[in-house]
């Protein structure tokens, strides 16, 4: 397939929920920030517990996609992408922190074979470490985010994370890329769409939009429109708010 032709097929294959079981179990993890005031306040997010992927719980591959594929299955699934304090959050709450494995680079990055190859790589981790699926992990991918810096780079993707053992990320927050690009690096990491903050279940763009609560969620100050941020047409919800399709 070429790039498109493999774009519309992983669309495809993941809304008609062919997709592991364990990745549609959601975890809790928790972020604060200090408002304005001095007030801390900490919310709870809940988030798939490792990155989109294609397949059953026994043959599975972890899936990059651009933007456009990613938006559009977030929307109709009713998630959200993550902001890079999220991204954060969740790799020091991991139950399991992958050790990064970059490929070579060059135009290879983007084939489907160094998708299989690096899908493969993380496996043997997660075999060597003994770990469960459903277990919330991170280190393996990098993040393909929302951010601010996209209303000033129109038409790119966003890309955050791969950490190392210390915390630092290999890839800063970068928008280099447009948004038709993917390779085998990034990862699409799921977040529901409600978040329970100040004893209250709310909804994730209320909170992002908001001037100060949006300290707890975002790095970057108030995150607006972010389907006009992402530069993507994102289709009208065809399932409740973070919920899959039966496969």
């Amino acid at each position: 397939m070429d790039r498109q032709q493999r774009e519309s097929a992983i669309r495809d294959e993941i809304l008609k929920g062919n997709l592991p079981a364990f990745l549609r179990q959601l975890v809790p993890v928790e972020l604060q920030g200090r408002l304005a005031g001095g007030r801390m306040v900490t919310a709870t997010i809940f988030v798939a517990p490792d990155y989109l992927a294609i397949g059953s719980d026994e043959d599975f591959l972890r899936i990059p996609m651009n933007l456009y594929t990613a938006a559009a299955v977030a929307g109709e699934f009713g998630f959200v992408l993550p902001t890079r304090k999220m991204v954060d959050a969740i790799y020091s709450q991991s139950k399991f922190r992958f050790t990064p494995q970059p490929l070579a680079p060059g135009p290879q990055m983007s084939s489907t074979e160094y998708y299989r190859r690096h899908n493969q790589m993380i496996e043997q981790q997660a075999s060597t470490a003994g770990i469960s699926l459903g277990a919330l992990v991170a280190g393996d991918k990098k993040d393909v985010v929302i951010s601010n810096r996209l209303a000033s780079n129109p038409g790119r993707i966003a890309i955050y994370g791969w950490q190392r053992a210390e915390g630092q990320p290999i890839q800063p927050l970068s928008t280099v890329h447009g948004a038709g690009y993917a390779d085998y690096s990034h990862g699409i990491r799921l977040i529901s769409q409600k978040v329970w903050i100040e004893g209250k279940l709310r909804w994730m763009d209320e909170v992002l939009r908001d001037p100060e609560l949006s300290r707890v969620l975002s790095d970057e100050g108030p995150i607006g429109d972010r389907r006009a941020l992402a530069s993507a047409l994102v289709p009208a919800r065809i399932h409740p708010a973070g919920s899959f399709p039966s496969n």
